[in-house]
């Protein structure tokens, strides 16, 4: 009888802990799935607060907002296009001018770097997107608008002869659309970097000996075999490098002489919108200003979110891949 007993104690405290692990993970997956709700919860809550705000200038503009070049203020006329303009422009020279070295680096540390010299270089490279964004434009200010000013845009324009291009013309002022994209360039640097750099070395081993077995040379096993196999991840990477470089406000803000106007010279002034909203926020008096830079903080999420969005999906499709 004893022993009866003491078989039945037994399994209700089995019983009991079975319970208990099981509430414990029912608590720990309702925790767990609160967390991971928090972020979409976040971005919604965002672009209903930012969407909410620019209303009243989509009402009472409409999509001029987006296509009129005419920002004035007192007139109730708000034309974004400039600072659109000036948003894509120095994104697109930024990524003209990182992609060919962040891809560069991303090649050297994943095939030819020593296993020494690997983890330094690839942790500087890293250590450039630590940096802030307001130090960036005190270097611009400093040493990168003199050097354009007094060496750099003469030569292009002068010496190599881009001043017949219209993308090389006018004055030499320093502040311009070449600055800010330069200064972009470093910034975004890191993130194509690093990704390239992951998605080179997810590539297979075996992809590597079958094009050396074939009789591809180095540079040939990487340029037909290991690129062409990671080229959904590096583009993945270079869109995360435009999402970063649409979004810089205060390094832009300090280097690309914020005037609003389209100009098709990289030696001229311009805006982002980024900058438009970070100089004339603190200004806003009435509310259909502040409306109106509402809306273009409005646009730019959409188009930093959409960049993003597609960047994260390559990089999802390449490691899709590399499981299957």
């Amino acid at each position: 009888m004893t022993a009866i007993s003491a078989e039945a104690v037994q399994k209700d405290r089995r019983r009991l802990r079975v319970h208990e692990a099981a509430i414990g993970d029912r608590i720990y997956e309702i925790l767990t799935t609160a967390c991971a709700l928090v972020v979409p919860a976040l971005v919604i809550a965002i672009a209903i607060a930012i969407f909410a705000a620019a209303w009243p200038a989509f009402a009472k503009v409409g999509l001029s907002i987006v296509t009129s070049t005419d920002w004035d203020v007192r007139a109730g006329k708000f034309g974004a296009a400039p600072a659109i303009f000036g948003t894509l422009v120095s994104s697109v020279v930024a990524l003209i001018i990182a992609t060919p070295l962040a891809i560069g680096v991303a090649i050297f540390l994943s095939e030819f770097s020593p296993k020494w010299l690997r983890q330094p270089i690839g942790f500087l490279v890293d250590l450039l997107a630590a940096v802030p964004s307001v130090v960036y434009g005190l270097w611009g200010i400093f040493v990168l608008l003199p050097l354009l000013r007094e060496q750099v845009m003469p030569f292009l324009r002068d010496t190599l002869h881009l001043g017949a291009t219209p993308f090389f013309t006018g004055p030499a002022y320093g502040p311009s659309m070449l600055a800010a994209g330069i200064i972009l360039a470093i910034m975004a640097l890191p993130y194509i970097s690093s990704v390239s750099r992951e998605v080179l070395l997810a590539v297979p081993r075996s992809q590597r000996e079958a094009a050396l077995a074939l009789g591809a040379t180095r540079w040939e096993m990487i340029r037909d075999a290991v690129v062409p196999y990671a080229k959904s991840g590096i583009i993945g990477g270079i869109m995360l490098g435009l999402g970063r470089a649409l979004g810089e406000t205060m390094a832009v803000t300090m280097v690309i002489g914020n005037r609003l106007e389209i100009s098709a010279s990289l030696f001229s002034p311009g805006y982002t919108m980024a900058s438009l909203i970070a100089n004339q926020f603190g200004e806003a008096t009435s509310d259909l200003h502040l409306s109106a830079l509402m809306a273009v903080g409005a646009i730019l999420f959409v188009i930093t979110l959409i960049v993003n969005a597609v960047a994260r999906w390559l990089v999802w499709q390449v490691s899709r891949g590399r499981v299957s």
